[in-house]
């Protein structure tokens, strides 16, 4: 195949991410609800019967299936049925950043309103129980940071004699910032909290002057 085949075989094709199909698709919502006339923000404790993270403090959410025309359909599908509550609730949904990890995850946040959060009825197969936390809260409260290396470790039967170095090849080791928030007990950390940093970092953000 010569190259003038090549460059005709890719032009005009639109770049994504390498192995996408591989990748695992998921999106949250980051609720907002009202309480006694002051803005909250909801949390779900996952259930001790989940296989994954029970117990953990997450944002109602889950993989995007084939159903789904998008990730917010799947924020919004997601957040329906742990919370046991009609679509017509929420609105105002809007996209956050989106998080690619290494974990072969991309993750596709979104803020939304609940309307009528005390008709919440949240499905005990999936979720332990939920809270909600002042936004104010968040507003006046730096998270605390701890770091987290990352180190490689290769299979026993990685093939050192095919790179530079061998055995004593010089792998760089990664450290990531780990978010932690407490409230009344309860330690919101993982991807939850970067996701809530991220949320709150937009809200304090200054205007840009005109």
């Amino acid at each position: 195949m010569d190259s003038t085949t090549i460059i005709a075989k890719l032009k005009g094709r639109t770049p994504s991410i390498l192995g996408h199909h591989q990748i695992r698709k998921s999106a949250v919502l980051l609720p907002l609800v009202e309480v006694e006339g002051e803005t909250h923000i909801l949390f779900e404790v996952r259930s001790m019967d989940m296989r994954s993270q029970p117990g953990d403090i997450c944002f109602p959410g889950g993989r995007i299936d084939k159903t789904d025309k998008d990730p917010r359909h799947c924020a919004i599908r997601e957040t329906t049925e742990e919370l046991g509550i009609s679509d017509a609730l929420i609105d105002d949904v809007i996209p956050l950043d989106y998080i690619v990890n290494d974990m072969s995850r991309i993750i596709y946040p979104f803020v939304g309103r609940i309307a009528q959060p005390e008709l919440i009825i949240p499905s005990p197969s999936e979720v332990g129980e939920v809270f909600t936390v002042p936004l104010a809260f968040f507003l006046e409260t730096e998270p605390k940071r701890y770091k987290v290396n990352l180190q490689v470790s290769p299979e026993t039967d990685f093939p050192y004699h095919l790179i530079v170095g061998g055995e004593d090849y010089n792998w760089r080791m990664r450290q990531v910032d780990e978010l932690f928030y407490e409230y009344n007990g309860k330690a919101i950390w993982g991807l939850t909290a970067r996701i809530l940093t991220h949320f709150i970092q937009l809200v304090k953000a200054e205007e840009e002057p005109s």
